[in-house]
C-alpha cells in the first residue's frame, strides 16, 4: 500500500517530525540548535482555539478567535495559530448553513456549527475532549455573540473592531470539561441533530482542489508560516509499503 505523508493540517502526536502546518519537529533538520520539544498534545484533553466567524459572500469573515498555543514550541506558535484561522475558515467555508459537523484528523478533531444566519463557530481540540461540550460550547458562544454584537458588523467586522471579549475566558474554563456548565436543552437539540463527520481535511476539497493551492493563495498565511508548510510537506512525502 502507498502511503503519503499526513495531512498537512494536524497537531503534533508524541515524538512526530513535521507533517504539516500544525505539526511541529521533534528534532531539527538544520545546523542550529533545536527549540525545546513540545510535550505530547494527546496526554491530556485539550482545546486548542475557539473562534466566531461569518460566512457570508463571497468569503468568510474571521470575527473573533482566542487560542491556546502554549503546548507548541515557541518558535512555531505564530505559524500555528495562523494555520488554525486558516483550518477555521476553510471548514466554514465548505459547511452549509445550518450544519455542525466534525473534521477528523488522526488524534484531532475540529469542530463546526454554521447558524442558519450565517453565524458560526469552530472549536480545534484533540479528539479525547467530549464532542458533545464541544457543540455546547459553541452553542452556547454564538447565542451570546449574537445578543451582543449587532449583525450588521458581521459581514465586515474583525478581531480589532468586534466588541466581544469572552472567548478567552471560555477557552481557558472549558480545557476542563467537567467544568461545562450543564445545557439540557442544548443537549436534546445535539441528540435530535445529525453530525457530519468528515475523516480527513482533505475530504472537504472540491473535485480536483488541492490544499496546496489553497495555501498558497492564503491571506490569512503568512511568508513564514507558508514556508513552514512547505518544509513540512517535502520532508514528509515519501511513501511505504505495507
Amino acid at each position: 500500500m502507498r502511503r503519503l505523508g499526513a495531512a498537512p493540517w494536524q497537531l503534533p502526536g508524541p515524538g512526530a517530525l513535521p507533517v504539516g502546518p500544525f505539526l511541529l519537529p521533534g528534532r531539527e533538520r538544520s545546523p542550529q540548535p533545536p527549540p525545546p520539544r513540545c510535550e505530547s498534545a494527546a496526554a491530556a484533553m485539550r482545546l486548542y482555539s475557539l473562534s466566531v466567524l461569518y460566512k457570508g459572500e463571497p468569503r468568510v469573515q474571521l470575527l473573533k478567535a482566542a487560542y491556546d498555543v502554549s503546548t507548541f514550541s515557541f518558535f512555531q506558535r505564530s505559524s500555528v495559530q495562523e494555520f488554525m484561522t486558516f483550518t477555521s475558515q476553510l471548514i466554514v467555508e465548505r459547511s452549509q448553513l445550518g450544519s455542525r459537523a466534525s473534521v477528523k484528523e488522526q488524534e484531532y478533531l475540529c469542530h463546526v456549527y454554521v447558524r442558519s444566519d450565517g453565524l458560526a463557530g469552530v472549536v480545534i481540540a484533540d479528539n479525547e475532549y467530549p464532542q458533545r461540550v464541544c457543540f455546547t460550547l459553541l452553542d452556547k458562544v454564538l447565542e451570546e455573540f449574537s445578543r451582543q454584537v449587532s449583525r450588521a458588523e458581521w459581514p465586515t467586522g474583525s478581531p480589532g473592531t468586534i466588541g466581544y471579549a469572552a472567548l478567552d475566558g471560555y477557552l481557558s474554563k472549558y480545557q476542563n470539561p467537567r467544568d461545562a456548565d450543564p445545557m439540557t436543552r442544548v443537549q436534546a437539540e445535539l441528540d435530535e441533530t445529525k453530525i457530519i463527520l468528515h475523516n480527513t481535511m482533505e475530504s472537504l476539497l472540491e473535485r480536483g482542489e488541492k490544499l496546496d493551492d489553497l495555501v498558497s493563495k492564503s491571506e490569512v498565511l503568512g511568508a513564514q508560516s507558508k514556508a513552514f508548510y512547505k518544509t513540512a510537506r517535502k520532508q514528509n512525502s515519501c511513501c511505504a509499503v505495507m
